[in-house]
């Protein structure tokens, strides 16, 4: 059952819930002195997936000229497969365009085979691998990327009708 999500900017008063999440997620969490110096810098953004007045889901990104940067995402352990992730993404889409940043990228962990499958599907494709990419393990990270695509425009085929009289 897709859950319903009010998607809104992260305030202080989140942070607790957020943490919690982040907590559950994350074999090397952030803690709140990281979100805190994230979010004071001018080109970082957090925002909240909330859903009944409960946290569920939060994103960190940086805005860069011409490209999004995410830096941390996760959904709550007991609402994950609920549409709260998809959501999250397509609220981030929307902010792209084709004359200023094109693209959202992003780094997954190697041994994080849930979060590179989500992106897939979410039309993300892993265009690299940095090699010993984290500091707190050896591990590799792949680099996934998101193109901004116009939509087509649909083409208008004029009917004959005078042929359909026959």
């Amino acid at each position: 059952m897709t859950l319903s999500c009010n998607i809104r900017w992260m305030i202080r008063r989140d942070m607790p819930e957020v943490l919690e999440i982040e907590e559950n997620s994350f074999e090397f969490p952030w803690n709140e002195e990281e979100c805190i110096r994230c979010l004071r810098r001018r080109n970082c953004i957090g925002l909240v997936a909330e859903h009944e007045d409960r946290i569920v889901g939060f994103i960190f990104y940086e805005l860069h000229n011409t490209y999004i940067h995410v830096l941390n995402f996760a959904v709550a352990p007991d609402c994950r497969r609920r549409g709260v992730g998809s959501q999250i993404v397509t609220r981030l889409v929307k902010k792209l365009s084709s004359q200023r940043r094109d693209r959202i990228v992003l780094e997954v962990r190697e041994t994080n085979l849930p979060a590179q499958l989500f992106f897939r599907e979410c039309e993300f494709r892993a265009t690299t691998v940095l090699r010993d990419y984290y500091e707190d393990t050896a591990e590799d990270a792949y680099l996934m990327q998101y193109r901004y695509r116009v939509a087509p425009t649909p083409v208008y085929a004029p009917r004959n009708r005078i042929s359909q009289l026959r």
